[in-house]
């Protein structure tokens, strides 16, 4: 689904990505972790086109997408969310996933304007699939609510849910669990493997350990902008060098 060969990404004389590879596969849960700075929000911002890489080639799908502008990424079947939850001000949650279906969106500016009938039938058949993606994530109660009024861990379903209207083949998340409390982090874990279960590759970034325990197929380390390590959570979890970046060691 989705590979990495030779990534880099320099800012200045930093390397912020030195020489990264891995690939995911289709139908898993890949899990990337590393300290602060060690380069994983970076590497997110290079596969889904926020940034472009120094060097390297990013296959999604067979095809090399470094370079591409965002908006390209998606329409090949690639969304993401972000560490700080960005919903759309004055905007009901529903609508918020509404607009999330844009790339599959065919009525032009004219039509839309014209309000034409072609218009009215896409925008019903996108109100529907807008609220079916509420109904899976469990929150269609809060539809006509304000989605920037809503709890956190119900903004995160929303924008899980905005993401998921992208219909997307692989899923990047940039610490959903961030800023949630237990039984919240708990109920976003349910909720990336069902959305696996639907058939969508699932790519995190994460500092929660237990959740990236629980739910990955695969877990990358990164350490200062570098891989150090490429396993299963079991192995990852007894790697003495992953151990010694998070845990330090004696002199």
């Amino acid at each position: 689904m989705l590979e990495l060969q030779a990534v880099h990404k320099k800012f200045g004389g930093l390397h912020a990505v030195n020489d990264v590879s891995f690939s995911v596969n289709e139908g898993t849960i890949k899990s990337v972790i590393g300290p602060n700075g060690a380069g994983k929000t970076t590497l997110f911002n290079l596969i889904a086109g926020n940034l472009p890489p120094t060097d390297g080639t990013i296959l999604f799908q067979g095809k090399a997408i470094q370079g591409r502008k965002p908006h390209q990424v998606a329409a090949r079947g690639m969304a993401r969310t972000f560490q700080n939850i960005k919903l759309f001000h004055g905007m009901t949650a529903l609508e918020c996933v509404m607009v999330g279906c844009h790339t599959q969106s065919k009525a032009g500016f004219i039509s839309g304007m014209l309000n034409t009938p072609f218009a009215r039938k896409e925008e019903k058949a996108i109100r529907q699939r807008s609220m079916e993606l509420l109904q899976l994530l469990e929150i269609e109660e809060f539809a006509e609510v304000e989605a920037t009024s809503l709890a956190f861990g119900q903004q995160r379903a929303v924008e899980l849910a905005r993401a998921l209207a992208l219909n997307p083949r692989l899923l990047l998340l940039d610490e959903p669990a961030a800023g949630l409390n237990i039984y919240e982090t708990a109920e976003i874990s349910r909720l990336i493997c069902k959305i696996r279960e639907m058939g969508v590759t699932v790519l995190l970034v994460e500092h929660d350990m237990s959740l990236v325990m629980e739910i990955s197929d695969e877990v990358v380390v990164l350490c200062f902008g570098e891989k150090i390590a490429e396993d299963t959570p079991e192995n990852i979890q007894q790697n003495p060098e992953v151990i010694r970046i998070y845990l330090g060691e004696d002199e």
